[in-house]
């Protein structure tokens, strides 16, 4: 017997031992699907400067062939997302081909509404009824090419916001943002979501129209069952309970997806679970105990999560990041599944605060190493990727692309 076979074996021992079933477990691992984004694999950089790297991909094409490696490594990335112009081509089906002969897909379709001269007052806010016009004919330009390409999410988030006391008319930016809304989801098709994303602040700096959760939540509420709520972990003040937010929207069987990736001070976009992965985990144990409630809405919310990854990588090389990310939300949930939630709710009932917190923190600091080493081997992956990737020679072929390639 190997050793990584013994160590399982005293793993699968040690975890029976807690009432945990490393079949079930498994068989949830191999069903998690983490969606890479195409900007994550191009030059991006701080608020003051992009860093161009050697081998970013060129164009939309060239993203997909990188977003292409992560998944073929690690097994759980079939999607990739796009934004819109920065992914625009002539022909969607030819792209959609292209993504498909690599074994992905196009994933959720981002509208930019932040990056030209007309949206500096705002987009769909903005108090020039022309601007508010060309914003809203972006986002129904959005919802066709998710019709073509057969996506099932549009990603919204604004930039829109003011700076100064008094700048703005804040009730009648909340009105044109509805309007806009409106007809953007009138246009969707029954089987669409609109995942409404919120950030409290950045780049407006004295009020943002969708600041928090609960403006999201009234404006998916407003619209209908076909928008939902977009978590990006980034865009909380700091100490925020998200964990308690992703709660909150599971009952209320609004929450439709998230962006994931790592904050120390404000949206820094890195990569995920770099600085805090303790709340990636509690984000989990949140959605697993709401996917095994006997609520049927509930349950149904919590296994139709789009996990997202949205992270800028502005001094890393761009698939290792974008591996390490992965695989910090494949550990995380692979901990999230080693909580005894009868233990949990056993202790709850008894008002034992630290047989709770007890049960729970477990979980944490399971070594899941020999779990996720068992599990590549029955997927037939490598058991690092991030070596495989490495020693592939993946890297150092792209470096041809030379520097200057595609940028937000």
């Amino acid at each position: 017997m190997s050793y990584n076979d013994r160590a399982y074996a005293l793993f699968e021992e040690r975890q029976n031992e807690r009432g945990v079933r490393l079949d079930e477990v498994k068989a949830k691992l191999k069903a998690l699907k983490v969606e890479t984004p195409s900007w994550g694999y191009g030059d991006s950089g701080t608020r003051f400067k992009v860093f161009k790297q050697a081998g970013v991909p060129r164009n939309a094409f060239e993203k997909f062939e990188d977003a292409a490696q992560v998944h073929k490594l690690t097994g759980i990335c079939p999607s990739v997302a796009i934004h819109i112009p920065w992914d625009k081509v002539d022909d969607y089906s030819k792209l959609q081909k292209h993504a498909a002969e690599l074994g992905v897909s196009i994933g959720a379709v981002n509208p930019n509404l932040f990056q030209e001269d007309e949206y500096i007052f705002g987009s769909v806010t903005n108090s020039d009824a022309a601007i508010r016009r060309k914003a809203t004919d972006h986002l129904l330009e959005c919802v066709d090419i998710a019709k073509t390409v057969g996506s099932r999410d549009l990603s919204l988030w604004f930039a829109d916001g003011s700076n100064y006391p008094g700048q703005v008319d804040i009730r009648k930016r909340k009105a044109w943002m509805l309007e806009a809304l409106t007809e953007m989801y009138q246009a969707m098709d029954a089987s669409m979501r609109m995942l409404i994303e919120y950030k409290f602040f950045e780049p407006a700096f004295y009020h943002t129209d969708l600041a928090d959760w609960g403006m999201s939540f009234n404006m998916a509420n407003k619209l209908g069952p076909q928008a939902q709520v977009l978590v990006d972990t980034g865009h909380h003040a700091q100490g925020t309970n998200v964990e308690h937010i992703v709660a909150y929207l599971l009952d209320e069987q609004k929450l439709g997806g998230f962006h994931f990736n790592s904050r120390k001070y404000a949206d820094d976009d890195l990569i995920v679970g770099a600085h805090n992965p303790y709340e990636l985990f509690l984000i989990f144990y949140q959605i697993l105990d709401a996917a095994s409630d006997a609520d049927a809405g509930v349950r149904s919310t919590a296994d139709q999560i789009a996990y997202m990854i949205d992270q800028s990588h502005a001094i890393e090389p761009k698939i290792p990041a974008m591996l390490r990310s992965v695989l910090n939300v494949q550990t995380q949930y692979a901990k999230a599944l080693l909580i005894n939630l009868d233990e949990v709710r056993a202790a709850q009932e008894k008002q034992d605060v630290l047989a709770a917190e007890q049960a729970v923190r477990e979980a944490y600091e399971q070594d899941v190493t020999p779990l996720l080493l068992a599990l590549r081997e029955e997927m037939g992956l490598p058991a690092d990727p991030m070596k495989a990737y490495l020693q592939s020679g993946y890297g150092s072929g792209i470096l041809a692309r030379g520097k200057g390639g595609a940028s937000w």
